[in-house]
């Protein structure tokens, strides 16, 4: 029994899981259907109107002659009344015919509008609990910077290490010489999941650096200036702006431009200048093409839009 009762709660929990999906195949099932109905009751419309015509046409004779089939007065308020009957058994007629097809057809809209509820509903629960991820890591960093600083949580963020490297130095007599000297490496493996490669498949790249550089700074200042215009901007505009695929938490994060209550830094940085970032210095100094672009996103951003409208 144990077994039955685990196996029934694991069907009804995958039905939930995929009701929107089912919920919209159904609307679109019913939809195809209604619209069979129709086609099928049209088919049948003109006997409907030969049956009302032929009954109104009685109706006329009868009160242009005055008398009915009886020999009893036909009056105008006689006429009134049988045209009156006659409209709404034409109309009860009309409802027989579309009335499955009309009922169809709610059903398939109500399917769809309802699976719409589902993710919405999902939707926001995910970007609530987004958002407390966010604010706990937000207040996290907090923390290690009152205490220990900003350097050390920037260490500890992008896995900042010490790394000693060689480097051959020539004397103005032409001896060389080989120089130790200790430099930051930022650990690959620590980037943020919104960082991208600006490479041959984006817009605007280039084979020269300093032209890439210059095109990365100009669509970084075109960013601002939208932030500052709209108060707002999500991440996949950005995405938008480099050529670069959009992602589906690009939908709910961003930025917020806010001079009075700022939600972060008040304005968008590719992370383009990393000191700390060997690869970056070469991307800056000229002497590489393709960078990994870290953008200081302040999260997500929705609720913030809709507290701000409010």
């Amino acid at each position: 029994m144990n077994k039955v009762k685990r196996s029934v709660n694991r069907a009804g929990l995958t039905l939930r899981k995929h009701s929107p999906e089912i919920l919209v195949i159904t609307g679109i099932g019913l939809g195809v259907l209604a619209t069979v109905k129709a086609c099928q009751a049209t088919l049948k419309v003109e006997s409907v109107v030969e049956k009302h015509t032929k009954k109104m046409d009685e109706i006329n004779k009868k009160y242009e002659e005055g008398v009915t089939e009886s020999g009893e007065d036909y009056t105008h308020e006689d006429m009134k009344k049988e045209k009156t009957k006659v409209y709404f058994q034409t109309g009860v007629e009309f409802g027989k015919l579309y009335g499955p097809s009309v009922a169809i057809g709610t059903l398939s809209v109500t399917s769809i509008l309802a699976s719409n509820n589902i993710l919405r509903k999902r939707n926001v629960a995910l970007a609530a609990a987004y958002t407390a991820i966010d604010k706990g890591f937000k207040e996290y960093r907090g923390r290690v910077v009152e205490r220990f600083g900003e350097d050390i949580d920037r260490e500890l963020r992008f896995g900042v290490k010490t790394q000693e490297v060689e480097e051959v130095v020539k004397d103005e007599d032409g001896n060389e010489t080989v120089v130790k000297s200790t430099v930051n490496v930022v650990d690959p493996t620590k980037i943020c999941d919104y960082s991208k490669f600006y490479d041959a498949s984006c817009t605007g790249w280039n084979k020269s650096p300093e032209y890439n550089l210059m095109t990365l700074k100009r669509q970084q200042d075109y960013a601002n200036d939208l932030l500052q215009e709209r108060g707002h901007v999500f991440l996949n505009d950005v995405y938008d702006m480099l050529g670069i695929d959009r992602t589906e938490a690009g939908n709910i994060v961003g930025w917020i431009y806010d001079e009075k209550n700022p939600n972060g830094d008040n304005f968008i940085d590719f992370g383009i200048y990393d000191q700390d970032n060997e690869r970056k210095r070469a991307f800056v100094n000229g002497h590489e093409n393709v960078i990994l672009l870290d953008f200081n996103v302040d999260g997500v951003i929705l609720d913030k839009i809709e507290k701000k409208k409010n």
